[in-house]
């Protein structure tokens, strides 16, 4: 009896341990390839990679996908691209012709110092909306994007028709509590330390040593991790840093990475890029229905922000829009609402239509 519940028991553990190393060799082989499953949908999907060159010599590049109504551009954020919105293009292509673009200095648009500021961007997409889609368009922008998205909703003129703000971090990125927040501290603070030091490091493997989240929650194993990232590096020279053991939410960024030029986050740095372009202004000047998502204030004991912006912040946008503006709270701190949220965010896009 005795023999036939050890055995029992043993068949039990061992089926137990077959399902754990499943799960764990599907979760490695996600984070390693998470990439191919958004490159065979935007394939799927038929959404083509263009480039148009401005009179001015700049060069913007974007990803269109017809569709029967009307037309939607998507910006993405900091440190991303285009594809980023390869998630969801799939859900609002059966609505919208969709456009998603390359900030200057992201993908494969123009690379040049001079061109990383709010206005001058805002401007060359502003001349894409009325010389490439030439047709009545609703905007929605991500982060820094959802700034840029702003600005051209204030002054892109008629054919603008609504906006999308998702999360953007509003006031602080000119200056009001800046140096307290979690994008200065973790990512703005360490991209001009990184332009400064020049020492080879990789910088995956820079920022994971510095990152803020890792100095707060994974202080003493960070730094192996970034050892791991930098001997990535130098084994795959030119590749994307990618750790097994990490999952897409952490190092999903650094796909990008290599696209991205560094001195776009040294205008946040020294909050030059919205020049003399103040958020108060631009949000007064928003004339068209606007929907903010605001992903909820969330605050360290410290008093660091982890959040875009908190709550009071977000309220006084909202305010400034005036009552053509709906304040919707995403109900987590994620920032990546249209990843995290997905159907919180094809609402509110599609309230617009």
């Amino acid at each position: 009896m005795i023999k036939k519940v050890l055995k029992i028991v043993g068949l039990i553990l061992l089926v137990l341990f077959v399902i754990i190393v499943i799960l764990a060799a599907r979760f490695c082989y996600n984070n390693l390839h998470w990439w191919e499953k958004d490159m065979k949908r935007i394939e799927k999907l038929g959404v083509e990679e263009k480039q148009v060159t401005l009179p001015n010599g700049h060069v913007m590049n974007y990803g269109e996908l017809e569709g029967d109504g009307p037309t939607l551009l998507l910006i993405h954020g900091q440190m991303a691209a285009w594809e980023n919105y390869s998630g969801v293009m799939g859900d609002l292509a059966s609505k919208w012709h969709i456009y998603a673009i390359d900030l200057y200095g992201h993908g494969e648009s123009s690379h040049e110092e001079e061109l990383y500021y709010l206005d001058v961007n805002g401007d060359d997409i502003i001349w894409f909306i009325n010389h490439v889609i030439k047709e009545e368009t609703v905007v929605s922008g991500h982060s820094n994007g959802a700034i840029t998205a702003g600005y051209v909703a204030a002054y892109g003129g008629d054919y603008i028709k609504g906006v999308i703000l998702e999360d953007p971090p509003i006031f602080s990125t000119q200056g009001e509590n800046w140096e307290n927040s979690f994008a200065y501290l973790d990512t703005y603070r360490n991209v001009h330390n990184y332009l400064a030091e020049g020492n080879g490091e990789c910088w995956p493997s820079y920022y994971l040593r510095n990152c803020y989240w890792g100095q707060l929650f994974m202080k003493d194993s960070i730094g192996k991790i970034a050892d791991y990232a930098k001997k990535y590096s130098e084994k795959h020279p030119g590749e994307e840093v990618k750790i097994f053991f990490m999952p897409e939410g952490v190092t999903g960024v650094f796909h990008y990475v290599n696209q991205y030029d560094m001195r776009y986050g040294e205008h946040f740095y020294d909050l030059t890029w919205s020049k003399a372009i103040t958020h108060e202004q631009m949000l007064s000047d928003i004339k068209v229905p606007c929907i903010y998502l605001h992903a909820t204030e969330s605050v360290a004991e410290n008093g660091v922000y982890l959040c875009a912006a908190s709550k009071e912040q977000a309220d006084r946008a909202v305010s400034l829009i005036g009552t053509n503006c709906t304040l919707i709270e995403s109900g987590t701190s994620d920032h990546c609402i249209h990843d995290v949220h997905r159907e919180l965010f094809l609402d509110a896009i599609n309230r617009l239509k």
